[in-house]
């Protein structure tokens, strides 16, 4: 019964942030399968990154009282390797999908990958807890900061990629680089303020990297539901 409640309190945030940004994508409607997939690639993709994150660390390069040495493990391995994957999945499986025909579909595919990676993650550190009260406390602090901004980095990949669709060859790749480079230095920012720990209150640096993030989410959300709404408009789908 306790790993019964444990899981649905690893699996709420994610469920929650598909749901929400589903209703958003009202023009067009993805096919479920197509999200389904998506996601469980996502999920997929936490045991190579897993695996390659577990021998970065082991390469002994990491000193937690060295601003550059934590600098290199947040953007060039946590972060590279996270949003890497995430990046070849969504540019390599969803982004030629015929439905991909609206700007907003970036974000949709793109978030289903990324809840679908941050959910695993999530059943890992909350399953793997020492105790149930633990593993409560775990899924409650990261249903606020974790999970939210997978979110976040999924979104402002998803809005770059969704311009990119749209966009001339050689703008569609700038687009596509921006979207990586973007997630990349959020995801990076963020996990930089909760490893220097060296500093005293440094943490509310990732507070408000994930405040930022929250903050360009939502107007990359509008935006992208104005332009589908706009082609829609001109009978480009639907």
């Amino acid at each position: 019964m306790h790993t019964l409640l444990l899981a649905a309190l690893a699996i709420a945030p994610g469920t929650g942030f598909i749901l929400y940004l589903y209703q958003k994508d009202r023009y067009d409607p993805e096919p479920l399968h197509l999200l389904f997939r998506c996601f469980i690639m996502g999920a997929l993709s936490t045991f190579p990154v897993g695996a390659l994150e577990v021998l970065a660390s082991n390469l002994g390069f990491r000193n937690w009282y060295s601003t550059a040495d934590i600098a290199l493990y947040a953007f060039g391995i946590i972060a590279l390797l996270e949003e890497g994957f995430k990046f070849l999945i969504l540019r390599w499986y969803a982004f030629p999908l015929k439905s991909f025909n609206e700007p907003f579909d970036g974000i949709i595919y793109s978030i289903m990958i990324s809840m679908g990676f941050a959910t695993t993650e999530n059943l890992v550190y909350v399953l793997g807890a020492d105790t149930t009260a633990s593993g409560i406390q775990i899924a409650l602090i990261r249903s606020f900061t974790a999970v939210p901004a997978h979110a976040t980095f999924a979104v402002l990949m998803g809005f770059f990629m969704g311009m990119a669709r749209f966009s001339t060859q050689r703008s569609s790749w700038l687009f596509q680089i921006l979207g990586l480079l973007t997630a990349i230095g959020f995801h990076g920012a963020y996990d930089f303020f909760l490893f220097a720990q060296f500093t005293p209150g440094i943490w509310g640096g990732a507070m408000v990297s994930l405040g930022i993030g929250v903050i360009l989410s939502y107007r990359a959300i509008r935006i992208h539901q104005q332009l589908s709404k706009g082609l829609k408009d001109e009978g480009r789908f639907g």
